[in-house]
């Protein structure tokens, strides 16, 4: 299967879901990734009917969803690493909930960035978040697994959170699980600030990684700043990556239509190089 091309949903910011599918369609993606903010503060308060509406209209545009991103932002009272149990535990029912609407949406990814809700406290050590985290992503784990779909640990950089900042930090952390349902994520942006060339730690993270974020280091869409993205789909393409490349960006400027005909055109012209 080749590579296909997304995008994130809230770039279009404003626009109702049957207007931004319609558009994402046209422009010539193949999904459309969701935060769920964008639908409501909690995914708990999104219905079954428009879990339903949104999967069937994307069905009806020849498009899918490839899963959720941000996918703990705009919510209250959750943590990871926190020392409060309670705290931990709420946000472990969350993770199940959130794949429950990921695999309603007919997705296959669930995307974990989430730095303030997962960041280090003066109070916690490295390895208390370590062994906190890993209990807070266990039930979900294995929820995933149950409804086939695949959560996706993000390495972000130090400037966002204190906690899993490299590929290599979070493959070890994924690891302990050894369940093809939880995977990594690599995003562009946050490949810049890891010390290494962004091709070197796609190879380093073959097997390891089941989605990928196009974007570029000044927030913005892929062929918007200075990063070459030729070598990174040659470094794809080496280690056999056959998912989804997702624009995300930060930076909103150009405005949508822009920023999502602009980065499709860039990243097939560079992927078919």
């Amino acid at each position: 299967m080749a590579i296909q091309f997304g995008i994130c949903n809230e770039i279009f910011e404003g626009w109702s879901l049957d207007d931004t599918v319609a558009f994402v369609a046209r422009a010539g993606y193949d999904c459309l990734e969701i935060a769920p903010f964008t639908l409501a503060r909690h995914v708990t308060d999104i219905p079954a009917a428009t879990r339903a509406h949104a999967r069937e209209l994307a069905a009806r545009h020849n498009i899918r969803i490839s899963g959720i991103h941000w996918v703990l932002a705009q919510t209250e009272g959750l943590h990871m690493t926190c020392a409060d149990a309670a705290t931990r535990q709420r946000t472990s029912d969350y993770f199940c909930h959130l794949v429950d609407f990921c695999a309603d949406l007919g997705g296959q990814s669930i995307v974990v960035g989430s730095p303030r809700q997962r960041s280090l406290t003066e109070d916690v050590s490295h390895e208390q978040g370590l062994q906190r985290a890993t209990e807070v992503f266990r039930a979900g784990v294995a929820h995933a697994a149950a409804r086939n779909v695949t959560i996706c640990l993000e390495p972000l950089s130090p400037a966002d959170t204190n906690f899993i900042n490299t590929h290599t930090e979070a493959i070890a952390f994924i690891e302990q699980f050894q369940s093809p349902h939880f995977k990594i994520i690599l995003d562009t942006k946050a490949m810049c600030s890891m010390g290494k060339p962004i091709p070197q730690i796609i190879r380093e993270s073959r097997g390891h990684f089941a989605y990928f974020h196009a974007n570029d280091e000044n927030l913005k869409g892929p062929g918007f700043g200075t990063v070459d993205f030729k070598p990174i789909a040659a470094a794809l393409r080496e280690v056999g990556y056959d998912g989804v490349v997702s624009v995300e960006v930060f930076k909103f400027e150009e405005g949508p239509e822009a920023i999502a005909t602009r980065s499709l055109e860039y990243l097939k012209r560079t992927f078919a190089a």
